[in-house]
């Protein structure tokens, strides 16, 4: 698992910035309307570009947090990560590899 963004609770949305290899911007989620059930919660934009969207979800544990899928052409494929909030009150976008996808030694 990685840490590959920061962020900060904004009235109903969210603030921070994703960085990784190669995406480093500064990014605001968004509440969303929602046309159907499984329509994302959020939407999340770099600017004025939306480069993904969030779902809300509740973990076996009880803890709540957001699944979220971020896209850009710069990208090879789409990045997976789960938005939780940690002590402090602060949120961090935490990735991991999907355990399909990992390379054998």
């Amino acid at each position: 698992m990685a840490t590959i963004g920061t962020f900060t609770r904004t009235g109903d949305g969210f603030t921070g910035t994703v960085s990784t290899l190669t995406l480093d911007a500064k990014v605001q989620v968004r509440p969303a309307e929602k046309s159907s059930d499984k329509a994302p919660d959020f939407r999340i934009f770099a600017g004025r570009a939306e480069i993904g969207a969030a779902w809300k979800k509740t973990s076996n544990e009880g803890r709540d947090y957001l699944s979220v899928k971020l896209d850009d052409p710069s990208l090879p494929a789409p990045i997976l990560a789960n938005l939780f909030e940690m002590e402090g009150g602060e949120f961090e976008l935490i990735w991991s590899r999907p355990n399909g996808n990992r390379s054998r030694e």
